[in-house]
């Protein structure tokens, strides 16, 4: 694409619909596994609870998902480095495959003891978690680099949108599938199983096209980096320009982090809200799943004119708008008043309005590379998500031990808890960050 290019929402649409190889594998591959992930991953707390876990159990699992996304594409991108990209795609997608398995068959795996401690079946959720996620470590940054090289820099939040509105299209369907399956059986455990079977097989068909199909002959992807030391440099050699909002979306991310993994028990277990519309009664399971098909909706309709928007008035408002979202939906989701004929419309325009928190994500990204040399891209890009998402990691165990309380180890202390202070909390922190954003954060030159 030469700069002189334009660069509009359907771009990827028409790259995929046009049958380059690369294109059509890789964004077949993309698509496959996002919609595995989204019809299966925001239920695993609700899975986690039904295994006997308890919140700060289910708290514990986002904070080791977070420890994965944080530390996993680095070894990732050196693995494929020896190995080769092709080989490396379809390792990974194996992996995957198999930590869906590995909670496919976690209730009938029972219990296990270790050095004398019993651990329940949801360990086994733990164990595919770290399989589960191998997909999503090859060369992440390459893409924020490749967008980069080939947008305008006054164009780059149009081109984020392009590529967002894409992959954001299987966040859009896979919580539809998973309600539709979830609804047609009675229990959770049976049904949800369900719904990584057919994840399971997304998995296992995108893995062999990515094999059969792929042509890694001129492909860099997965060598954006060599390892810690590199890493260290990259983290030192951030331009200064990011720090303020380096700072403000880690404190958002933090908050949110405390209380995401429970937004399906709230939903399920809090609030206990269904939807009831004529003929048409869904559980609150499945209900979880039709507000995520509309959180998205919401999102893939208000990204490319957020992109546009950015253009006339500055990246910077428009990346504050998303924090703020972020910031208060903890809070009004929490306050919401159960058991009333008003629950479920009120949680129905809650997500809708989640859904603008995606608005200013093609500004952050763009916020993100643009202050870097057109070259470095990918490792800044890097850098800032290893940084930000390393002191994310504790969030969502202090988030679980703040909603389902706690002991204190070695005396008759007790701490109960409370999802209503977790949910305030969380976001009280992400104001902190919205404010320190707004005061201090800067504008990239080329949208000033």
């Amino acid at each position: 694409m030469s700069k002189a290019d334009d660069v509009d929402v359907l771009d990827p649409f028409r790259q995929f619909f046009s049958l380059r190889r690369d294109v059509l594998v890789l964004s077949l591959a993309m698509f496959a596994f996002s919609l595995g992930f989204q019809m299966t991953n925001r239920y695993v707390p609700e899975y986690l609870s039904a295994l006997g876990a308890s919140a700060f159990v289910i708290g514990l699992f986002g904070t080791v998902g977070n420890v994965i996304g944080a530390v996993y594409p680095y070894p990732g991108g050196r693995l494929s480095d020896r190995i080769g990209s092709r080989v490396a795609l379809t390792l990974f997608g194996l992996l995957s495959s198999l930590g869906l398995g590995v909670w496919l068959v976690a209730p009938t795996l029972g219990t296990v003891t270790i050095g004398g401690v019993v651990f329940e079946p949801w360990i086994w959720i733990f164990v595919g978690l770290f399989l589960a996620q191998a997909w999503k470590s090859f060369g992440l940054g390459a893409t924020f680099a490749i967008v980069k090289q080939s947008v305008p820099p006054e164009r780059l939040a149009r081109g984020f949108a392009s590529t967002e509105v894409f992959r954001r299209t299987a966040f859009l369907i896979g919580p539809l599938i998973a309600a539709g399956i979830i609804q047609y059986a009675a229990d959770f455990t049976t049904s949800f199983q369900y719904v990584l079977a057919v994840a399971l097989l997304f998995g296992v068909v995108a893995t062999a096209l990515q094999h059969v199909l792929y042509d890694a002959g001129e492909d860099t992807l997965g060598k954006e980096f060599e390892g810690v030391s590199e890493a260290v440099r990259d983290l030192r050699s951030l331009p200064p320009e990011l720090r303020p909002l380096l700072v403000g979306d880690t404190l958002v991310r933090f908050a949110n982090g405390m209380v995401y993994v429970f937004f399906v028990i709230v939903i399920t277990r809090f609030l206990e809200v269904g939807l009831s519309v004529g003929p048409v009664s869904l559980s609150p399971a499945a209900f979880f799943g039709v507000l995520l098909a509309i959180e998205m909706l919401v999102a893939l309709v208000s990204m490319p004119p957020a992109a546009r928007a950015a253009e006339r008035v500055g990246l910077k408002p428009i990346v504050a708008l998303g924090f703020l979202v972020y910031a208060v939906f903890p809070v009004l989701l929490i306050s919401v008043p159960p058991d009333t004929s008003l629950t479920a419309p009120l949680v129905v325009a809650l997500f809708a309005f989640s859904g603008l928190r995606f608005a200013g994500l093609p500004a952050h990204k763009a916020l993100i590379v643009g202050p870097a040399e057109r070259d470095t891209g990918g490792r800044v890009s890097g850098s800032y998500y290893l940084l930000r998402n390393a002191v994310v990691i504790p969030s969502a165990a202090l988030g679980g031990l703040i909603y389902g309380g706690f002991a204190v180890p070695g005396t008759d202390v007790s701490i109960a808890g409370d999802p209503v202070v977790a949910f305030g909390l969380a976001s009280a922190i992400g104001l902190v960050g919205v404010a320190y954003f707004a005061l201090f954060g800067e504008e990239y030159d080329a949208y000033s």
